[in-house]
């Protein structure tokens, strides 16, 4: 018989408890952002937001700061006259989150850019 990468994590997980809590809340956190994205009650999505703040992840909506394209993932531009919004963030897409400062995904925002006079 074949031992696999995924028979020996199953040993590991077995045989330490903490290890395999924190597998499992990774698993529970990602479930909850796939739920998140495909709410559509904004009383859902709030409760959903909370209940992970209460565990250490944070939603991140950026808007009215500057892109950062290491933190942030560009969906879209927006045209401005105001040559001093330019590269702000307009608005947020889609949350992004963070684990106790672990990023665990980019907010999708759209930034503002100048329009030539």
């Amino acid at each position: 018989m074949e031992v696999s990468a995924e028979m020996i994590a199953g040993i590991d997980n077995a045989t330490d408890p903490l290890k395999q809590a924190l597998t499992e809340r990774e698993s529970l956190v990602q479930l909850c952002l796939y739920a998140l994205d495909r709410a559509r009650s904004a009383g859902v999505v709030e409760r959903l937001e909370e209940g992970l703040a209460g565990i250490g992840v944070s939603a991140i909506r950026p808007d009215g700061d500057l892109f950062d394209p290491a933190q942030h993932e560009a969906g879209g531009t927006v045209p401005t006259q105001d040559v001093t919004m330019d590269g702000v963030v307009a608005e947020t897409e889609v949350a992004g989150f963070v684990d106790r400062g672990k990023l665990l995904r980019a907010p999708i925002v759209t930034v503002y850019k100048a329009q030539q006079p």
